[in-house]
């Protein structure tokens, strides 16, 4: 085979084969910024009128590939208005540098297990999930909404019994809580055992439905487990909490599965 004479295809090739990855990898990076949040529905439906105006436009529907043209002429004005938030999120989170993510995330790691260490020492149950790659934004309606930067004392002091917010979980996105008092979903597989309460029951079914980190003070055992992708870790110590957030290491060892599938 005469390689020589397809090498004039080359100079052409590179270029279009890196600007496709790039298109790729920056509309992988976007979509990853929407799931989780109200704006991926927005896309699903403009996907759908999408595929309706080519449908209208294959089968010369006049009207309807007219007024669905003059939607789409107007849908990124739109889009800016009605995202903003998300937008502003997306933006603040692209503008972070690597170096100042790695100090955030070990400031945050050091900030959540001296709240777990505090916690447990007083025997005091709580619920805290940190978001990963999924949003966390729909279990934020089921609690009170905060923008506030993650502390120990801060942390401690919501999970204080009695006070208004204590039962639920708190929500954490790279250093701020985002929610507390919020409501997760129970695991829907059988729980094998059954010391476990609802707390890690709650932990287990986030952990299964999204990528969170989800860590759980036991009230009655005053023991720290970790939950996730549906494995409990536990006991816990502070120390190994403080190196899972901050990357130190990135799982544990000896994780119990301790749900089964109900036939």
């Amino acid at each position: 085979m005469n390689i020589d004479a397809y090498r004039f295809l080359a100079p052409k090739l590179w270029p279009d084969a890196v600007e496709i990855l790039i298109v790729a990898i920056a509309i992988y990076r976007f979509l990853l910024f929407l799931v989780g949040t109200r704006a991926i529905q927005i896309v699903v439906g403009l996907v759908i009128l999408s595929i309706a105006y080519f449908v209208a436009v294959f089968a010369k529907f006049t009207m309807i590939s007219f007024l669905l043209g003059v939607v789409f002429t107007f849908a990124p004005f739109a889009a800016i208005v009605v995202f903003q938030p998300e937008i502003r999120n997306a933006l603040a989170r692209l503008g972070q540098s690597r170096l100042m993510r790695a100090f955030s995330r070990q400031s945050v790691a050091e900030e959540i297990a001296e709240a777990m260490d505090r916690l447990s020492r007083a025997g005091t149950g709580a619920i805290i999930a940190v978001e990963g790659d999924i949003g966390l934004e729909e279990f934020i309606t089921t609690g009170v909404p905060m923008q506030a930067k993650v502390s120990a004392d801060l942390v401690t002091t919501i999970f204080t019994p009695y006070s208004p917010l204590h039962d639920g979980a708190i929500l954490i996105r790279g250093d701020q809580i985002i929610g507390a008092g919020c409501v997760l979903p129970l695991t829907q597989f059988k729980v094998t055992d059954k010391s476990l309460g609802t707390r890690h029951r709650a932990a287990l079914g986030l952990s299964e439905e999204t990528d969170a980190t989800v860590l759980v003070v036991s009230e009655e055992t005053s023991t720290i487990s970790i939950a996730s992708h549906g494995v409990l870790h536990r006991p816990v110590s502070p120390q190994q909490v403080r190196d899972l957030l901050s990357g130190v290491i990135n799982h544990l060892e000896g994780g119990e599965r301790i749900v089964e599938a109900t036939h």
